[in-house]
């Protein structure tokens, strides 16, 4: 069971895919809950202005999705002492994209195309995060491992603030094969490494690229980043000699979203 909670990451999974959720779960003495069970006519059923609960409801009851009021003990026992914000969902078992589909759409949104792989990364909320950013600034999907690396959890959905549900993750089983693969169909690979001899915004992102995140202690394997075209060193001026890997892939992401801003003035 994949199960997620709070306001927001509970509201964006029934906004975008509320096929993806199986129930939710309401805090039984939540004046907001009790008020919209109550509301059959939905003229205070929650819409957008309305209270974030009542809109919970609202939508549950516009995509069908069955709501089980439970006592908050009950919620703090789902949500393993989680802030809920007295509500949660369960949602569906995900299901990973086929790589061959995304690259194909990818490849389909010609300069646009942007995707990002991480190789290793073990943390779900660093999963969860990156996901959240890829989502926001325009990428595609993600690409990563199916071996010693985090999958999609409960955690990693809590941590992408309810974006991973929408949003398409692809697992393959060599990452280094999967690169040369987007390589041969046009992408420029870009890796975020300390070895790096140039900044980010030396690269020309405008072009169909694939961003390259490694691990968070190791970072990204020799053979992998043989094979990357561009290695990237993000500048730093403070005592701090590193990023966390999800920080990295996001200022990635944010500098490609730059350039193709900039390309479309």
């Amino acid at each position: 069971m994949s199960l997620i909670y709070g306001i927001n990451p509970v509201l964006e999974a029934l906004r975008g895919m509320p096929g993806s959720v199986e129930a939710v779960y309401a805090a039984a003495d939540s004046r907001d809950m009790r008020g919209g069970r109550d509301d059959r006519d939905g003229r205070s059923g929650g819409r957008r202005g309305s209270s974030p609960l009542t809109e919970v409801l609202a939508l549950c009851r516009e995509g069908g999705v069955r709501v089980e009021m439970v006592s908050r003990k009950e919620l703090e026992d789902l949500s393993h002492g989680g802030v809920h914000q007295g509500v949660a969902a369960r949602l569906r078992a995900p299901d990973y994209a086929d790589f061959a589909d995304l690259a194909e759409e990818a490849k389909a949104a010609g300069p646009n195309g942007l995707l990002l792989l991480l190789d290793g990364i073990e943390d779900p909320h660093n999963l969860g995060a990156l996901c959240r950013s890829a989502s926001a600034l325009g990428a595609q999907g993600v690409i990563i491992g199916k071996d010693r690396a985090a999958g999609i959890t409960p955690a990693a959905v809590k941590a992408s603030a309810g974006a991973l549900p929408l949003f398409k993750v692809a697992r393959v089983t060599n990452l280094t094969r999967t690169m040369n693969e987007l390589k041969d169909m046009g992408f420029w690979s870009v890796a975020a490494d300390m070895s790096g001899d140039r900044p980010p915004e030396a690269v020309d992102m405008t072009t169909p690229t694939l961003l390259v995140i490694g691990s968070e202690g190791k970072g990204i394997r020799r053979m992998l980043l043989e094979h990357c075209d561009f290695k990237v060193r993000i500048p730093m001026v403070g005592p701090i000699s590193s990023l966390n890997a999800s920080v990295a892939g996001a200022i990635l992401l944010a500098e490609a979203a730059r350039q193709r801003r900039s390309r479309g003035k």
